[in-house]
């Protein structure tokens, strides 16, 4: 009993410091790409290359957990995750920056199925309740990133450096810690269920292109950079909001009821910001973006089973979104004016929101 005590802490702390430096890195990329877009002498679609170049690294880590995932610490994700940050901080030019992300993107993806998956074995009934409070340990990188972003003068250089220096300090402190086993992946139900993974794609591909983008388009509707960053650090201060509130409610709501509301609350604030133009919009539709990855991978559980390849596919699908999503609206709204970036998310959500309706009868009635 006593080792199974130290296991769960020991995993608690090591999960709250990744996901913490986890946020931080994906918060700075939205405000770092004006400047990057600048420094380099790229338009802002091709500057959105950075965001997809972090969650084409996150995708294959997760296909190494995937094939491997025996064999992967967490130790190797903190490296992948440090060397990537201070390839990007180093601002050897567009192409080391853009690897530097993917190296970021690695360990990022390789992180999230190590402890999402874990989380929810370790802690049994409570498991739903501990990957709530882990993912909104997320938020508190994401909230504090881009206020440190604005205190050192807007230089992505120092803050992914200082991000670099925080994953080798972390590294030295977490001592070795062993690998996720794979587990009886026979004995295991692995049915693959293509209507959650779309959703998946659609609600992650929008969280990226928020995060990513949103600083952006901020900027255009008439915020400074300065201010845009502040309020993507309100927006994530919402979020991690959201999902404390979700670790009360996480096994009180089906997932997929959960993701619905996640879905439909988004495309209203998203509709709010388009028509108005007013800044809190974008705030507020933090809280529902911080309950997509919770509604969604729950979901996807129940529907897919226990199998050990159940997590890296659902995150995997997610990523995917992530990759394409800021590539493609950034491109989009660069020909339509990127004051349209929130009336495509309202579009998007919005749809997204009235399929899911559609289908909540059977989604709802998969084994609980």
């Amino acid at each position: 009993m006593r080792s199974v005590f130290v296991a769960q802490i020991g995993l608690v702390l090591a999960g709250m410091v990744s996901f913490v430096l986890m946020g931080a890195g994906q918060a700075l990329f939205g405000p770092a790409l004006p400047v990057f877009a600048r420094e380099f002498g790229i338009a802002t679609g091709q500057a959105g290359l950075l965001v997809s170049a972090h969650w084409v690294g996150a995708v294959l880590g997760v296909g190494a957990m995937y094939l491997r995932g025996d064999r992967v610490t967490p130790r190797m994700a903190l490296a992948a995750m440090g060397l990537g940050a201070g390839l990007v901080g180093a601002r050897l030019g567009w192409g080391p920056t853009l690897l530097g992300a993917l190296g970021f993107g690695l360990g990022y993806g390789a992180s999230t199925v190590i402890y999402n998956r874990r989380f929810l074995i370790i802690f049994a009934s409570r498991g739903p309740s501990m990957l709530a409070l882990l993912n909104a340990i997320f938020g508190i990188g994401a909230i504090g990133a881009p206020l440190v972003f604005v205190a050192i003068g807007s230089d992505p250089g120092v803050a992914y450096l200082s991000l670099a220096a925080l994953c080798a300090v972390t590294f030295v402190l977490a001592g070795p810690v062993a690998p996720v086993a794979r587990g009886p992946g026979a004995a295991g139900r692995f049915g693959l269920r293509p209507v959650i993974l779309t959703f998946g794609v659609v609600a992650i591909a929008t969280e990226a292109c928020l995060i990513g983008l949103g600083p952006t388009a901020l900027v255009a509707q008439g915020q400074t950079e300065a201010r845009a960053a502040e309020l993507l650090s309100m927006f994530f201060v919402v979020f991690l909001t959201a999902r404390l509130v979700l670790v009360a409610f996480a096994g009180r709501i089906h997932p997929f009821t959960l993701f619905l509301l996640a879905l439909a609350g988004a495309a209203v604030c998203a509709a709010g910001s388009a028509l108005t133009g007013h800044p809190l919009w974008f705030v507020a539709i933090g809280g529902f973006t911080g309950l997509f990855f919770p509604g969604y991978y729950m979901s996807g559980t129940r529907q897919m089973g226990d199998d050990p390849r159940v997590a890296p596919t659902l995150i995997a699908a997610g990523m995917a979104g992530g990759i394409a999503g800021p590539v493609v609206v950034a491109n989009l709204v660069a020909v339509t004016g990127e004051a349209t970036f929130f009336a495509v998310v309202a579009v998007v959500t919005g749809a997204a929101a009235l399929a899911a309706l559609a289908m909540r009868p059977r989604m709802v009635d998969v084994r609980a």
